[in-house]
């Protein structure tokens, strides 16, 4: 800002004082210069350089001093007046801008911190939701691999005894209509075994399906088939009845169990095709919850980004608030002052014209004019009252000096009791120009003080505010970092127990392809031995079985009639035919069991792997990320470092600045008037002494 006034002129006490000075300085001037009537000649010609004159002239130009400083103040106050005004408007709207922007700040932070707290929230929410829903899909994924075992078991056996039973039929059904003693016994033997075994196998899906008297006649069957009839047939007499019931017992437990294998597959559609929905849905649900929580966590993430920028701004306006406050209650103190200090010197400027018009008034009418031309002679100068001169300018030298302790003064008052006026003089004009010297000297030292003081302060809150947004900054990478990291170990760990899901797959795969093997190799032995024990029968009876039954050869005498075995090796060829079957479908199923496991598990493998190579990928990524999040925290904690060096060296310049400039700053008015007040009693010795000459 402008300074108030020129220098030299800071109290009005002092403008009175000096009034008063100048006043008595005429005063005695003109005493001193007018000698007694009597001593005096008149002298026309020195008339125009008597002292009332001089006094005149003195006066006229204090006149013409004291228009050209009250010029010289209206301009500086009115530019000091336009730099108050200026700066309280902008500082009070500053000031209110920055309350305002506090406000919105201080709202923001807590609807972030309520955002923050509320996002946290909603996204463990999220988690808890996504592993109740694979908790779920996991729990029916066992419930429904336990029913799918479960409907394998019952529709193998069923199938099983479906195949069994429609044997059974078969072989009832060419002799359907006839008498049962055309089957052959081992034929009867092993639809007893199969009936027997069924009845007994699924007592319980029978037991709504067979009435009493079925249950009794198949267990009669069950316990002698080949004696079910103990009587040969007479005329007209025909087994079909008994026949046709075991027959029909036989049908109705195949369809029984036809009905109860179609109701088992209904069902397990259904059960596939409700896990199928549920699955879907649960997939479906816990990939919505999976990306909400990505949603939410990069909202999170911005918005505590966001909140912490909004601290930073909020601590900035407040200090910004804070100096503007400082600065406008120290502008209102200056103006007042100023206003004050104007009116004063307005005032003592007045008085000071006043008086010094009322003295031109006096010494310049004509009264005083004719009387000075009589009592006055110029050219006569009293010895001794030359000497009350130096005397009365030693005496002010002399009080300066003593009061500011100042030996350069004392020594120029000791000189004017023994030197020349003309010496003396000078020594008077080089010692004022030399404390104006000085006085400017310091004026420039206080300004360079004032502007390296403000130049470092500007700069030290711009440093701080460059450290608080480098700080948050960091917070921020190294938070990032750290869930970088975490989420880079957690892929880590579930690449490891993909790795560890597949490990176990590929040992249970190995032991389950080596028990199909196995039982591969015991089916094989088991048809090939069977196949033995069929062709070793079939060679001895199918060629001459029929021929044994059909001729008589006589016995030697004294044996019974030879019995024929051909109708028992037809039995033993038909139930080994029929167990060779079973054994190749056996081994149809396993190999279909084992092409079906073999499936599933190059289906696990490939999944996990792409679940690898995903995760992998996945890592990769997160990896770049953190790379260049670290980079970036280096190069902050770098600006961190480079910004902390700053503050130092502003620190160790500040008080390097204070041990050099607080004394100037802190005296610089007391050292300024003080400076002027010799610079004046400088002056006045002069006058004295130039009114001697």
């Amino acid at each position: 800002p402008p300074r108030p006034f020129i220098e030299g002129r800071s109290s009005g006490i002092l403008d009175c004082c000096r009034v008063m000075v100048r006043l008595a300085l005429l005063t005695a001037l003109v005493v001193a210069g007018a000698p007694r009537a009597s001593a005096l000649t008149f002298d026309a010609v020195a008339a125009k350089n008597r002292p009332v004159s001089k006094v005149i002239t003195l006066l006229k130009d204090m006149s013409k001093q004291l228009e050209k400083e009250a010029e010289e103040d209206e301009e500086i106050y009115d530019k000091m007046a336009c730099w108050c005004e200026t700066n309280d408007k902008e500082k009070t709207k500053a000031i209110a801008d920055a309350q305002a922007r506090i406000e919105d700040l201080t709202t923001k932070i807590e609807e972030l911190t309520a955002a923050s707290a509320r996002l946290n929230t909603e996204i463990k929410n999220h988690e808890k939701e996504v592993a109740k829903n694979q908790e779920a899909l996991d729990q029916a994924t066992a419930i429904r691999e336990k029913q799918l075992a479960e409907f394998n078991a019952e529709e193998k056996d069923l199938l099983e005894s479906i195949s069994a039973l429609k044997s059974a039929v078969t072989v009832l059904s060419k002799h359907h209509g006839g008498s049962l003693l055309q089957v052959p016994r081992s034929h009867m033997m092993s639809v007893a075994a199969t009936l027997q075994y069924q009845m007994r196998k699924h007592a319980s899906l029978l037991q709504g399906s067979l009435t009493p008297s079925e249950r009794r006649v198949a267990a009669a069957f069950v316990q002698a088939p080949e004696d079910y009839f103990d009587a040969a047939p007479t005329f007209k007499q025909s087994y079909a009845p008994q026949s046709g019931e075991i027959f029909g017992i036989l049908k109705q437990m195949k369809e029984t169990f036809e009905a109860n294998l179609a109701a088992s597959q209904k069902e397990e559609m259904a059960n596939q095709k409700a896990y199928e929905d549920l699955k879907a849905a649960k997939e479906e649900e816990i990939a919505a919850g999976q990306a909400q929580i990505e949603a939410k966590t990069d909202e999170l993430a911005s918005t505590d980004e966001k909140n912490a920028q909004a601290k930073t701004d909020i601590e900035d306006t407040k200090a910004s608030l804070s100096a503007d406050e400082q600065f406008l209650m120290m502008l209102k103190e200056k103006c007042s002052m100023t206003d004050k200090e104007w009116e004063e010197r307005q005032k003592t400027r007045q008085l000071e014209m006043e008086a010094v018009s009322k003295a031109l008034a006096v010494l310049s009418g004509d009264d005083a004019h004719d009387l000075f031309t009589r009592t006055f002679n110029p050219a006569f100068v009293q010895t001794a009252q030359q000497s009350e001169r130096r005397t009365e300018a030693a005496r002010v030298l002399k009080q300066v000096a003593q009061k500011f302790n100042n030996p350069r003064i004392a020594t120029l008052a000791y000189q004017v009791k023994l030197d020349a006026f003309t010496r003396v003089k000078k020594a008077i004009d080089d010692m004022v120009t030399q404390l104006l010297k000085e006085k400017d000297e310091e004026i420039k030292n206080r300004d360079l003080c004032t502007k390296e003081l403000n130049t470092n302060e500007r700069t030290t809150a711009k440093e701080l505010h460059e450290k608080e947004r480098t700080v948050a900054k960091i917070e921020t990478l190294e938070t990032s970092i750290r869930q970088l990291n975490g989420t880079i170990n957690q892929l880590h760990l579930d690449i490891a127990d993909l790795e560890q899901q597949k490990t176990v797959a590929d040992d249970n795969r190995a032991k389950e392809k080596a028990e199909f093997d196995a039982v591969i190799a015991d089916q094989k032995s088991a048809e090939a031995l069977l196949q033995q024990a069929y062709d070793a029968v079939a060679a001895r009876y199918s060629a001459q079985g029929t021929a044994l039954a059909q001729q008589s050869p006589p016995a030697p005498e004294g044996f019974k009639a030879y019995e024929k075995k051909g109708t028992e090796a037809n039995g033993v060829l038909g139930l080994l035919e029929h167990i060779i079957q079973n054994t190749v479908q056996m081994q149809k199923e396993a190999a279909a069991a084992e092409a079906s496991a073999q499936q599933a598990y190059e289906q696990f493998v490939q999944d996990t792997n792409a679940s690898v190579d995903a995760k992998q990928n996945a890592i990769l990524d997160r990896s770049k990320e953190m790379s260049q999040a670290e980079g970036d925290l280096t190069q902050a904690k770098s600006e961190l470092d480079g910004t902390m060096t700053e503050l130092e060296t502003l620190s160790k310049g500040l008080a390097d600045l204070r041990t050099s400039c607080d004394f100037l700053l802190k005296n610089f008015e007391v050292r300024q008037t003080a400076r002027d007040q010799e610079v004046e009693a400088l002056r006045q010795a002069k006058a004295y002494l130039s009114g001697m000459q």
